[in-house]
């Protein structure tokens, strides 16, 4: 004899699973849930910036508090929006001395947000809609897989080899949180050495070996010391580390992902990895060359030290320069020509997904590519025997129009309210948008007003061009039609 089975009655129509019966209140926390669950569906970009803007507002408003300070006083909303902005988008830029301002509490809280801030924005809204849904469903999938691909935040179907596929975003953020735990981990470890051996007392020791790993990993620049970098300067184990650190941390969690499952068998690595990898490579070297030929006559920077320093110290700053804003040097001091040259460093960034800002080295890449194959005659653009579909080169583009006219916006309104110099006004919008962090010291004296157009310039710089496009479009419409073609001239 066999025992019945009950059968499971399926939910009331219109009834959703944690709502309550029907004629019965919901549960707050059920009706917090169903809140977020309808702006994810609705937009997960929107969703994501409303994320990133409600921590930044957070951070501001724990900084203006007297216990963040070291005063005791209450930091100008000016001051304070501008470090939550810095610190969220692991910028590095700031309008106090980071240093000596703020308390033993406001370092801690800038320590936890360089963290959160270095993860992504899509990535940190896909992470809470976790906590509050406790699932990774589709939509947070979807969110995460735009920040390592924002192909992903466009409707309709996506080009194939993409760096992160649904299937792997799981996959992904453990390697987000691993990866960044464990590096943190090992380069503070061995930070703390050589610390020691400056006299500096055990504990500040492993608290600033552990904030310099952080603030590197992260790509931020800032230091716990109000000398910065000077007593390291020609250390070349303790800036060897700091290089190290801001080179992962710019090359992308995707590459990293990627290189952990398949570490001896290049072959196996997605055209974004490579491409990530090549660029950079190539960028790091031509940046370093071209500081060592443009200062080597420079005595205030590079002319009066030997060639080994001159050759470690310029790729130091090459590295530096694409988002990490460490410096072992004055940069108001860099001649004219190098300032250019940082500039256009700056503004390429790093990888994507990664703490790294600018308009990421890929972007690039498809751009150069897409102008090789067109002076060779060629229909399609490839590389390392890969074909890259034409949506991909009008997202670069796209990004690299949208990135330079922000850059020209904020220059023109930064330089009309300040009147300074061209070269450093732009040098500081660009460290801005491009997250960098890098100063030529002109932050610190800017008014109010431009403070806040570098507040505006960063928090854009950071979401992303096509993050902030996506959110901003009211809807993805089908176009049924094909008007007729013709071609105006172009050049």
């Amino acid at each position: 004899m066999t025992s019945a089975t009950p059968l499971m009655r399926p939910p009331s129509p219109g009834r959703r699973p944690g709502l309550g019966r029907p004629g019965q209140p919901a549960r707050p926390l059920a009706r917090f849930r169903e809140a977020v669950d309808d702006a994810s569906r609705k937009s997960p970009a929107r969703f994501a910036i409303l994320i990133f803007t409600t921590l930044i507002l957070l951070f501001t408003a724990i900084f203006m508090l007297p216990i963040s300070s070291t005063s005791g006083t209450v930091t100008p909303l000016a001051d304070s929006l501008f470090t939550a902005v810095s610190v969220i988008c692991v910028t590095g830029l700031a309008t106090v001395d980071m240093a000596t301002h703020w308390s033993l509490f406001g370092h801690v809280v800038i320590f936890v947000g360089v963290q959160i801030g270095a993860i992504g924005v899509l990535t940190v809204a896909s992470i809470l809609g976790l906590v509050v849904s406790r699932r990774l469903g589709l939509r947070s999938r979807l969110m995460a897989a735009s920040d390592g691909n924002p192909l992903r935040a466009h409707a309709g179907p996506v080009p194939e080899g993409q760096a992160v596929r649904l299937g792997e975003v799981g996959g992904l953020l453990t390697t987000v949180a691993v990866s960044a735990l464990a590096i943190e981990l090992v380069i503070g470890i061995l930070l703390i050495p050589r610390m020691l051996i400056d006299g500096i007392p055990f504990g500040d020791a492993v608290l600033d070996s552990f904030y310099y790993a952080a603030m590197a990993f992260t790509n931020t620049g800032f230091t716990p010391n109000a000398s910065g970098l000077a007593p390291f300067q020609g250390d070349f184990f303790f800036l060897g580390l700091l290089m190290v650190a801001v080179f992962l941390g710019s090359i992308g969690f995707p590459v990293i992902y990627a290189i952990t499952r398949n570490p001896l068998h290049p072959r196996r690595w997605s055209l974004h990895v490579k491409l990530t990898l090549v660029t950079t490579g190539i960028l790091l070297v031509a940046g370093m060359v071209l500081y060592i030929v443009l200062e080597f006559d420079n005595p205030r920077t590079f002319g009066a030290k030997d060639a080994g320093t001159t050759v470690f110290e310029s790729l130091f700053l090459s590295t530096m320069a694409r988002s990490g804003g460490f410096s072992t040097i004055d940069i108001s001091h860099l001649h004219d020509s190098s300032l250019l040259v940082t500039d256009m460093l700056m503004f390429i960034g790093g990888g994507s997904a990664s703490t790294a800002g600018g308009l990421k080295v890929t972007t690039l890449a498809v751009l150069f590519l897409a102008a090789f194959a067109e002076a060779r005659g060629k229909r399609s653009i490839e590389a390392f025997g890969r074909r890259i579909p034409s949506d991909v080169l009008r997202l670069a583009v796209s990004v690299a129009l949208w990135g330079a006219t922000i850059v020209a916006v904020a220059t023109i309104v930064v330089l009309q309210i300040t009147k300074a110099e061209l070269s450093h006004v732009l040098f500081e919008v660009i460290s801005a948008f491009a997250t960098c962090g890098l100063s030529t010291g002109l932050t610190s004296e800017l008014p109010d007003s431009a403070k806040y157009v570098l507040v505006v310039t960063m928090w854009m710089g950071r979401v992303g061009t096509v993050t902030l496009a996506v959110a901003l479009a009211n809807s993805q419409r089908r176009q049924l039609f094909t008007r007729p073609e013709e071609r105006p001239i172009v050049g």
